[in-house]
């Protein structure tokens, strides 16, 4: 490879890199899983974004982890399956398209039904594509062949076989219950998509007169306008102060109903005045005391939130306007006697914000109790159980599915699954199957859809083609490997797909789940709209490339805390790939043309040869086990300080010398090494940064057409030299001393000066001569003494390293003041780290429990600090002495 092949420019250029390299990757099926029955499979499906708009900072770290992990295991040889796919998000869809309808001077209504899924579906086609647009430009290893939609013909069988199975056991009923209602998408909600929100509010405290004359009745009500709707007031039965009052009857304000005080063990004494309204048809609480006494359930409302007929003379109110005005009404009439004004937790709809009325409904519903009984069963064995990283996940988990309440999974809504139930149009039987009843002119299908969720929890096995007999990917590829997430949807997502993954698969759908945070901006608060602190990974990739944007995201943070995002770091990590990009660029400018088959490494090698093998051995090592363990923020330092550091900073500047030598046989082994460990580096660094690692890869000799399935890096004992390590360890703590000190008197390189090194025995004597280059090259000294035992000379400069001592002779070039103040500084800094390790030595429960190799460690810490402290300590009393 001569000069002139080498094309690489002066400075690293994200979008000259990334322009079309993804494309490549796609039509070269580098991605595609390969149904290889000589590899072991691995899978993961990705989280499916909804169709509501583009994706978000949160979705690019989400996939982007995704990426590394199926990168690494095509690398390591795994025949991978990383399934793309979207979700129709139902009411979140429904409502984008209705917004643009009214923009437009339409509604849903205005449309009718198919017309209005029409628009939908054309939605769908838009944003599907804006999705996929953004994984390619993200460099998601997708494999587009197995794509999936929740819509699907195939899922939504899937769906339809889940619901008629779960009927049929009696785990799917309807029934009328009070429900979270969202008035602006009169739709019902199930409790996790209610957001509670503290907002301020009042009690207003009324009288009900008794029917007799007798008196009155006092309550408390936070939603006066559901007084409309009262069928009773409730009392404890042992509450001695209504006791009496048992069984008679009060006069209901303003609608002038008489309506029974009943004793219900429910109402707590101790709150308030122990008397409760109860409104069966607007309170879930009411509603269960109402079937325990056969009250009747009166509903006030409409589905828009507007008052309704037996509402009286409200009719046609919004709830909050007839809120106002009953409390006039109720002033007026002398029955209101307080308004006593609080903040409370209200909730909100998720999806339109607006606030949820406790709503008494006909729905469809899941009975969850035997359900999450056998999703918490399989989590008792190791074998069978989903792993949390990190594990304290698992009691978040535990703690939802053990308190879980029936799921109501109806919605009224025109886009998603519409339910595969039936009602005959004479005898009201109702039906529910895979497909409609033969002689569908008798049957009305029910008008609503399942929960968004519903077909979600289905999502690591429907979309490998259950429940389809001899489906192969399914068959392959499921269980799958590991499933990433944000720890924000465990209960609507993951909890869900356990349950229904063990219901109808026998097995957990994934053995890990990894969880991480959210990401927020650098003051560490949630990214929104309304503080317009978002920030869009797109505009991110335009200014500093996807693989800046991906190798912050995936380092940034450890698993399942939250991420702030700064543009400074994701700009400090294109410096970093600059770095990584000028020094392959001289590599390769250096390699003279190097062929694969050339490359040797069985030739003479120096120290820094044998050391930067070993180091490299290290990282290898570090960077699969951590991986494994999905800590990919420690993963990232130890790349970085490899990289960075080790390679850059030391080998790179150390190879000059042979490269620039007259020793053929040197260049080649420097080249040689040189080749071998930029290949080995890149892999390593190809899973976060895919896009600069093919580039520079394509550059070196290489077998294989791309990096994406070139063999994940091993280590390989022969290159390991711990002994060469160690020498290595000398000339860096050396070298970097004489430029420590240069620095602090304001000394540069280009000066020479004398130096004096005191070996402390042989061993680091023989390892300083033999590498005297190196020391020459790097310090610049005019004259260089190394020796056993040298005599002290006056007026120096003095460093202290594991092996030896420097002495640079000043003469006069700083005040003797000043070295003792440097002295004494850094003597402080050895009293410390002396300090701090044997107060861990002296700890009985460290020395017994830690690793005899860690606590080994630290003794040889000990032993080292207590010998520097020394030496300092010796050269401090010398010098004051002069």
């Amino acid at each position: 490879m001569s000069d002139e092949q080498i094309t690489m420019p002066t400075k690293y250029d994200p979008n000259s890199v990334e322009q079309g390299r993804y494309e490549w990757w796609v039509n070269g099926k580098f991605f595609e899983a390969k149904d290889d029955e000589t590899k072991q499979p691995y899978s993961i499906v990705i989280p499916p974004p909804n169709v509501t708009g583009k994706l978000h900072l949160g979705h690019a770290w989400d996939t982007t982890l995704q990426d590394i992990i199926t990168r690494m295991k095509r690398m390591q040889g795994y025949d991978v399956l990383w399934l793309p796919g979207m979700d129709h998000a139902g009411i979140a869809t429904q409502a984008k398209v209705e917004e643009k309808l009214r923009e437009e001077g339409k509604s849903r209504y205005d449309l009718g039904r198919e017309k209005f899924l029409e628009e939908a579906w054309k939605w769908k086609e838009e944003y599907a594509g804006h999705i996929r647009e953004q994984w390619a430009k993200l460099g998601l290893g997708l494999d587009y062949s197995r794509e999936r939609f929740t819509l699907d013909e195939g899922l939504s069988k899937a769906v339809r076989k889940v619901f008629v199975s779960l009927y049929e056991k009696g785990l799917i009923y309807r029934g009328k219950y009070i429900i979270n209602w969202d008035p602006v998408a009169k739709t019902a909600l199930s409790d996790i998509e209610v957001i509670y929100k503290e907002i301020p509010g009042a009690f207003y405290h009324m009288r009900y007169p008794l029917k007799d004359g007798s008196g009155y009745i006092q309550v408390a009500t936070t939603r006066p306008e559901t007084m409309l709707g009262d069928t009773a007031v409730a009392v404890h039965p042992e509450d001695e102060r209504y006791k009496d009052l048992i069984g008679k009857t009060v006069i209901l304000p303003i609608v002038n109903r008489e309506i029974p005080i009943i004793a219900d063990e429910y109402v707590d004494m101790e709150f308030g005045t122990g008397a409760v309204k109860i409104t069966p048809a607007h309170d879930p609480n009411d509603f269960e005391i109402g079937n325990r006494h056969n009250l009747e359930q009166i509903v006030v409302m409409n589905e828009d939130a507007t008052m309704n007929k037996n509402a009286g003379k409200y009719e046609g109110m919004d709830r909050f306007e007839c809120r106002k005005q009953i409390v006039k009404d109720l002033q007026k009439a002398g029955v209101l006697i307080e308004i006593e004004e609080m903040v409370h937790s209200v909730g909100h709809s998720e999806r339109t914000d607006a606030v949820v009325e406790p709503y008494l409904s006909t729905q469809w519903f899941v009975k969850m109790e035997p359900l999450a009984k056998a999703a918490l069963d399989i989590q008792e064995s190791d074998e069978t159980k989903v792993h949390f990283v990190p594990e304290r996940f698992e009691k978040t988990y535990r703690n939802w599915m053990e308190n879980i309440h029936d799921w109501c999974i109806s919605r009224q809504l025109w886009w998603g699954h519409q339910i595969p139930a039936w009602y005959h149009k004479e005898t009201g039987e109702v039906y529910v199957g895979m497909e409609a009843p033969e002689d569908i002119e008798n049957w009305e299908q029910d008008e609503d859809v399942l929960d968004t969720w519903f077909s979600s929890a289905l999502w690591p096995f429907s979309t490998m083609g259950w429940p389809d007999e001899g489906a192969k990917d399914l068959k392959r590829y499921y269980p799958t490997d590991v499933l990433v997430t944000g720890y924000d949807i465990i209960f609507f997502w993951v909890s869900r797909m356990i349950f229904q993954g063990v219901e109808f698969t026998g097995t957990r759908p994934f053995k890990d789940v990894l969880i991480h945070g959210l990401v927020r901006d650098s003051q560490g608060r949630k990214m929104s709209k309304s503080l317009g602190n978002g920030v869009d990974p797109m505009d991110v990739i335009d200014q500093y490339g996807a693989d800046s944007l991906r190798y912050f995201l995936a380092t940034g943070s450890s698993p399942g805390q939250d991420l702030r995002y700064s543009t400074e770091k994701v700009e400090s990590v294109w410096n970093f790939i600059n770095k990584i990009w000028n020094a392959s660029r001289f590599a390769l400018m250096n390699m003279n043309g190097l062929k694969y088959e050339e490359i040797d490494l069985s030739g003479e090698k120096s120290v820094a040869d044998k050391w930067i093998l070993t180091r490299l051995n290290e990282t290898i090592e570090t960077v699969t086990r951590l991986s494994d363990k999905y800590e990919f923020g420690e993963v990232g330092r130890a790349l970085y300080n490899f990289i960075w550091d080790d390679f850059c900073d030391w080998y790179i500047e150390m190879a000059k010398l042979p490269l620039y030598g007259d020793d053929e046989q040197a260049k080649l082994t420097t080249r040689s090494i040189l080749a071998y460990v930029l290949d080995n580096t890149m892999r390593l660094l190809h899973p976060f940064m895919p896009f600069v690692t093919e580039e520079i890869w394509q550059n070196l000799p290489h077998e294989g057409e791309s990096i994406t399935t070139a063999p994940w890096p091993t280590v390989k004992e022969e290159y390991t030299d711990k002994e060469a390590a160690a020498q290595m360890k000398l000339l860096v703590d050396i070298i970097r001393s004489v430029r420590n000190i240069r620095a602090e008197v304001n000394t540069p390189l280009s000066k020479k000066i004398k130096m004096i090194i005191s070996a402390h025995d042989e061993k680091a004597l023989q390892t300083l001569e033999a590498n005297k280059s190196y020391i020459e090259r790097f310090c610049n000294p005019e004259t260089l003494t190394i020796a056993l035992n040298v005599e002290t000379p006056e007026k120096s400069m003095t460093a202290v390293v594991s092996g030896a001592e420097i002495y640079l002779p000043l003469e006069g070039l700083i005040d003797i003041e000043e070295e003792i103040a440097r002295l004494e500084k850094e003597l402080e800094k050895l009293n410390k780290e002396v300090e701090r390790v044997e107060k861990k030595l002296n700890n009985e429960k460290f020395v017994s429990k830690a690793p005899e190799a860690v606590v080994e460690a630290e003794r040889a810490k000990q032993k080292d600090y207590l010998e520097k402290r020394s030496i300092i300590q010796t050269r401090l009393e010398e010098i004051k002495a002069l």
